[in-house]
């Protein structure tokens, strides 16, 4: 039987009975996160500051799932971060697949969707605390951004580059 070790707001530490310890989310059923491109070529991603780090975090736009409506659906929570994040609107959220965060520190499952027909309708940023910048990106360009934003300091999600080909290959 699993035992919890401590919880705070957001978070809780399990150990099984194994004695493998990892965290869980005391709110929301998992993850989302949206590979998003314009329809010119344009790479949407998003930079926040991340304590655990201690740097900006270069990502594609993402979020939890039913942490605002308890049973939302992984496409509406994407929909929903999206237009959060980023200040877009998709006109089709097509599923990808559902993989693991970090699977030896979390139970968190993340799942993908590629935001197609993306229209601007806000400036983003995220909502109450967040501080969320938005990049527009040219695809053809996006590899030497991120080299530059790396030198200057940030740390790049390794998800981007899954992004990236997913994007490439929707050509």
């Amino acid at each position: 039987m699993d035992r919890v070790l401590g919880e705070g707001r957001f978070l809780k530490l399990v150990r099984t009975a194994q004695g493998w310890e990892y965290a869980e989310r005391t709110r929301g059923t998992g993850a989302v996160m949206m590979f998003a491109a314009t329809e010119d070529g344009r790479v949407v991603l998003v930079e926040e500051f991340r304590p655990p780090v201690g740097c900006s975090c270069i990502c594609f736009p993402a979020g939890l799932k039913g942490d605002v409506e308890v049973g939302e659906a992984a496409a509406d929570s994407a929909r929903r971060e999206l237009l959060e994040e980023a200040g877009y609107e998709a006109e089709e959220m097509r599923f990808l697949f559902t993989g693991p965060s970090s699977p030896g520190m979390t139970s968190e499952t993340v799942d993908f969707f590629l935001a197609q027909g993306l229209r601007k309708v806000s400036a983003g940023g995220g909502v109450e605390n967040e501080r969320i910048t938005v990049h527009e990106v040219p695809l053809d360009g996006v590899d030497a951004w991120l080299e530059a934003r790396m030198q200057a300091g940030a740390m790049v999600d390794p998800r981007v580059y899954t992004g990236l080909y997913f994007l490439s290959e929707r050509g």
